[in-house]
């Protein structure tokens, strides 16, 4: 099968690989060439897969969706990390998501900075009327 990993502003990965290990909403699942075609909606997680010479490889994702149509398997998600063993991935998620929650802290703060003085100038415009 042919492994496609599409992120919003590239694709992370092609490869061709003999078996993928997924999680939805209800659970882990695997698909193997031989399955019929599928679709899932993904939960964030680990997504493994193993290549034709037998390498097991991880991704951390976020939400997102799977398509298996033939031999072609899609997964579209926001987020994707990836890594050959779960601990170093886990330190690369973690250390990932500080940054963004240090970027989303700020984002935030400025987005209640915008809110309060659009407040500010909506009382003294209705002050004035």
């Amino acid at each position: 099968m042919k492994l496609r990993v599409l992120l919003p502003t590239e694709i992370l990965l092609e490869k061709e690989v003999v078996k993928i290990i997924a999680e939805a909403g209800n659970g882990l699942f695997c698909l193997l060439p031989s399955h019929i075609d599928f679709v899932a909606a993904l939960v964030p997680g680990i997504l493994s897969f193993e290549t034709e010479s037998g390498e097991e490889i991880f991704l951390a994702v976020d939400e997102g969706v799977l398509v298996k149509n033939g031999q072609e398997v899609m997964v579209s998600t926001l987020e994707a990390v990836q890594g050959k063993e779960l601990g170093s991935l886990r330190r690369t998620v973690e250390e990932k998501y500080q940054v963004m929650d240090e970027s989303e802290r700020s984002t935030r703060s400025a987005m209640a900075k915008i809110e309060a003085g659009f407040v500010r100038r909506f009382l003294e415009i209705q002050k004035r009327g």
